[in-house]
């Protein structure tokens, strides 16, 4: 059997409404976050939001080939939907406290980055210098590497999703981690 590629037959720029009998589900864009395409599917009648990749419940996010403050502004827009459920990327489904978590984490992944930029500390230098506190309890902890890589190049200006030293980021996570593989459960 072979396959070939086809290009999709529906896209959307920002929202495209589907309709499963009298079900309204919504389609959203709210990238650049974890990605350059983020989209979510809300269920509004029923409070009930599947967030894709843009929530980790119990796992560090990883924004490497996305954007923090786009994560920000993308959780920012999905509290704003009022979600009584939330169905996570990773992790178990979830109540609207998990969006509070990513967003105090990435709100410190960015106070981080701006001390340890100004300080002269590499990505590394930062994260083996900083106290997770909390955060340290979510699983795949090396991604604060990644993620204070893709901090520092908002901090020097780079576009959303601009191309940055993801192997060396990579690499710099599995230092971090002892040069043990990375053990990602996304």
């Amino acid at each position: 059997m072979t396959s070939s590629l086809r290009p999709p037959t529906v896209t959307f720029a920002d929202r495209l409404t589907l309709w499963v009998d009298d079900l309204r589900l919504e389609a959203r864009y709210v990238g650049p976050a974890h990605t350059t395409s983020d989209a979510v599917l809300w269920l509004p009648e029923r409070r009930v939001l599947f967030s894709g990749d843009l929530v980790f419940n119990g796992g560090t996010p990883l924004v490497l080939m996305g954007l923090v403050k786009g994560s920000l502004a993308g959780l920012q827009r999905l509290k704003a939907l009022g979600a009584e459920t939330i169905v996570p990327g990773h992790g178990p489904v979830a109540g609207p406290g998990v969006l509070d978590d990513q967003i105090a984490y990435l709100r410190y992944v960015q106070t981080l980055a701006a001390e340890a930029a100004s300080a002269g500390l590499s990505p590394l230098d930062a994260a083996r210098e900083a106290d997770l506190g909390r955060f340290a309890q979510w699983h795949d902890p090396e991604r604060i590497v990644g993620n204070l890589a893709r901090a520092y190049a908002e901090l020097a200006g780079a576009e959303p999703g601009a191309p940055i030293d993801v192997a060396g980021a990579l690499q710099s996570m599995v230092e971090y981690n002892g040069g043990r593989p990375l053990r990602c459960l996304a």
